[in-house]
């Protein structure tokens, strides 16, 4: 635990967990830098004795509760990263390091993660299985969920559950939908060679400007043209770099940007079209071009079997469940869903603003609505599901 004071919260039955958000909030850290934040979780389960497992990870906190009764083994994730975004809130607990912010709620994730570990710590005894809780590294990064599988921490468990706030949804709603939710988040960056000239002679020339906005423009063919109406993709060229002069005509240009979509063979096929069609664009106007991929994660897709039990879990917690339209922002979640079933929902704060904004809050009183139901959905997983491996103790 860190020397810093918890910021002083509303008596609300569940205002441990809100100042524990508010300090989290107020101490972001980026990935893979997030080592007090997993001081300040292992402190806080400690408190509550809840068994912390000794997995490889240099930051982020595995643990578990249950598992006196024989039953299944599922896991709970929450992200813990932040961003290196400069606050605008002017919220009392704002961030108190420059230039990182908690702009995406991981801070929100994490609070509800301890609250349900302390919620089921309490039932522990008649838990019929055993519950992992993973508080995962690196989410914004996209490289955490692969650690935790490297660690070993994903071994033995039958499902996994996850959740993002939501500032669109009102607080008492959550978003659950079988089948696709996010998308695939991949980055490409694409260097173009021409041939450099005087501004004022191009015919000496190979103009790589003018070859980018013909690839830029021909790229936005490519979900126009070959990608179903009844599926969807972006593609979106997000970055331009060219030239160091009015009167010169570089070299070379570098174009950047992403690509989302949410289907595998959607994905499969816009990336392999988009090779194509640089390939093809620039060797026309005699330039050449190079493409490098940045991987980005899988499409959330979510089990159909747990988004009904996830269903009956919020009308259990007196929550509404809605069919969330799917977002087209990614989510390392899905890394988990290609070794197991899983579950992503859209948990309703009312915020003001989206994902990733300076000026990014959210409703507290998601808090203890977001508590009750991931206690009621992990106690309904591990009654309708059935072990697998030998029987947990």
């Amino acid at each position: 635990m860190t020397g810093h004071k918890l910021e002083p919260v509303p008596e609300t039955g569940y205002d441990k967990f809100i100042s524990m958000r508010r300090h989290l909030h107020r101490y972001p850290e980026l990935s893979n830098e997030e080592f007090e934040t997993t001081k300040s979780i292992r402190t806080w389960l400690a408190e509550a004795d809840i068994r912390i497992l000794d997995y490889p990870l240099a930051t982020g906190v595995v643990a578990e509760v249950g598992g006196r009764k024989p039953g299944p083994l599922i896991a709970l994730r929450a992200d813990i990263d932040a961003l290196p975004v400069r606050e605008e809130t002017g919220l009392p607990f704002a961030s108190a390091i420059p230039g990182k912010m908690h702009a995406c709620g991981h801070d929100f994730h994490t609070a509800v993660l301890i609250g349900t570990a302390y919620a089921l710590k309490e039932k522990e005894n008649e838990l019929r299985g055993t519950v992992r809780l993973i508080f995962q590294p690196a989410e914004e990064k996209a490289k955490g969920a692969k650690q935790v599988i490297d660690s070993g921490a994903l071994e033995g468990v039958q499902a996994i559950f996850g959740m993002h706030n939501k500032p669109d949804l009102p607080v008492g709603t959550v978003g659950i939908k079988s089948g696709p939710l996010m998308a695939a988040a991949d980055g490409f960056t694409v260097k173009i060679e021409g041939k450099g000239s005087h501004a004022a002679v191009p015919e000496a020339g190979l103009d790589p400007i003018v070859t980018a906005a013909h690839v830029i423009t021909a790229l936005q063919s490519i979900v126009s043209r070959n990608v179903s109406a009844l599926q969807s993709a972006v593609i979106s060229v997000t970055q331009l770099h060219s030239g160091t002069s009015w009167n010169v005509i570089p070299d070379q240009a570098v174009l950047e940007g992403t690509i989302r979509t949410f289907d595998e063979s959607v994905r499969g096929q816009v990336l392999e079209r988009f090779g194509r069609v640089v390939e093809g664009v620039t060797a026309a106007l005699g330039a050449s071009a190079g493409v490098r991929w940045i991987e980005g994660p899988p499409p959330v897709n979510n089990d159909e079997a747990l988004a009904r039990l996830g269903i009956e879990a919020a009308a259990a917690a007196g929550l509404h469940a809605i069919e969330p339209s799917p977002s087209p922002a990614g989510e390392d979640f899905a890394v988990y869903q290609r070794k197991i079933p899983g579950l992503f929902v859209f948990m309703g704060t009312a915020g003001t603003q989206e994902w990733h904004h300076p000026a990014f809050t959210l409703d507290e009183a998601a808090i203890p609505v977001s508590i009750r139901f991931f206690t009621e959905l992990a106690e309904h997983a591990l009654e309708r599901l059935r072990p697998t491996g030998g029987e947990r103790r």
